[in-house]
């Protein structure tokens, strides 16, 4: 005979536990403390496991019996249900365990070796300062796309759009490393970038051509009276027109002067391969007038202060506002310079410069150059680009 909700109400305690049954193995236990307890006694290869489904009356007859029917579903189709309940446990708990910033630094740790030290530390940086305070602490899968643009919003906010971008992509590739690793089942972030605000696209602040002889002038006369290794650092930098960063990371085992070669390695390369630059006359001329003050040093372009330390990327900035040319170019627009002029003034094909400028490739056309290093060509459009901004300076 099944129960009744009165039934339920009414047991009361015994000097014994006695039970209540309803049928199909579910019954009221009442203790002789007076708690009552649902339980599910059920047949499985021969055992008569049990299971406990709460207390009365925090669970009530009518779940009693669909938490019962839930199990005898999963009896007809051959599962044991303890086992069964078991396994989602473990699954929940393991689910909770993987928080956003477990699996964001989990996949931060996996690319570690595809990236650059520095690019490496930046991105941890930004997920510590932007993100992981917002969201770290919360179950991967538990996140909805409105929780995640919260976050970018609040970048947004500062004015910082295009670290916004950054963030959400990289929010994007922790959500598809836990989609492959099995942790997470969809990506919140998909079409997510339509809802942030558009970006403007501006490049790096360049000289013109025409600019060039002014600033070669200025340079050299150094009535800005900047120490030597920002002298030469700023006029390398417009002699082999590599990115800051590589030029100021410059150690002196990196160079062959006899061979006229610096080799940059490929952890220090954007595209993480060894890049060759040719080095002019010019070019040999200045290192070894560095050399004589370097004292053994590692770094070619040391810190002034610290010389354990390399020159930092504001110090060419800052010697080219010095110059007079704040806000016209930065030390990174000697490489559209470079392109442009060369281009212009000595004749060169674009995938010559562009190898030189060890840009990635972006079509089929410029990833069959690729192969080719135009090594040779390079050596004397390097020397005719040095020759070129002497010819500039002396022009009056």
């Amino acid at each position: 005979m099944k129960l009744s909700a009165i039934q339920c109400r009414n047991a009361k305690p015994a000097v014994k536990p006695y039970k209540l049954t309803d049928g199909n193995g579910l019954y009221l236990e009442v203790m002789p403390t007076g708690s009552k307890y649902w339980r599910m006694q059920y047949r499985y290869e021969g055992k008569r496991p049990r299971l406990s489904f709460g207390v009365y009356p925090e669970v009530g007859l009518a779940e009693a019996r669909d938490r019962r029917d839930l199990n005898r579903r999963l009896l007809r189709d051959g599962v044991n249900p303890a086992v069964h309940h078991r396994q989602e446990k473990r699954r929940r708990k393991l689910a909770a365990a993987d928080t956003f910033e477990l699996l964001a630094r989990e996949w931060h740790t996996t690319n570690l070796s595809q990236w650059t030290p520095a690019h490496g530390r930046d991105i941890i940086q930004r997920f510590e300062k932007d993100i992981f305070r917002e969201i770290g602490n919360e179950p991967i899968n538990s996140l909805q796309a409105p929780d995640i643009i919260e976050v970018i919003r609040r970048i947004e906010a500062r004015g910082a759009g295009e670290l916004a971008r950054r963030a959400l992509q990289n929010i994007g590739r922790v959500y598809r490393y836990a989609i492959v690793t099995g942790r997470a089942e969809t990506d919140p972030t998909y079409r997510m970038s339509e809802a942030l605000k558009p970006q403007l696209k501006t490049h790096y602040a360049a000289l013109e051509s025409e600019e060039l002889p002014n600033f070669v002038r200025a340079l050299r006369a150094n009535r800005a009276r900047l120490f030597i290794h920002t002298l030469y650092a700023t006029e390398l930098l417009l002699l082999t027109f590599v990115r800051t960063g590589e030029l100021i990371k410059a150690t002196w085992d990196e160079f062959d002067l006899d061979e006229a070669e610096w080799r940059i390695p490929a952890k220090r390369m954007k595209m993480r391969r060894d890049h060759i630059v040719p080095l002019s006359r010019q070019v040999i001329e200045r290192l070894k007038e560095l050399q004589s003050v370097s004292a053994g040093r590692l770094y070619v372009f040391p810190h002034y202060s610290d010389p354990q330390k390399h020159l930092s990327n504001n110090t060419i900035l800052k010697a080219i506002e010095r110059l007079g040319y704040k806000g016209r170019t930065t030390g990174h627009g000697f490489r559209a310079l470079a392109m442009s002029t060369i281009k212009e003034k000595l004749g060169y094909r674009h995938e010559v410069i562009d190898r030189q400028l060890a840009h990635q490739p972006h079509s089929k056309v410029d990833r069959a150059y690729d192969r080719a290093q135009f090594l040779d060509e390079r050596r004397v459009m390097m020397q005719e680009w040095a020759d070129y901004i002497n010819a500039c300076a002396a022009k009056s």
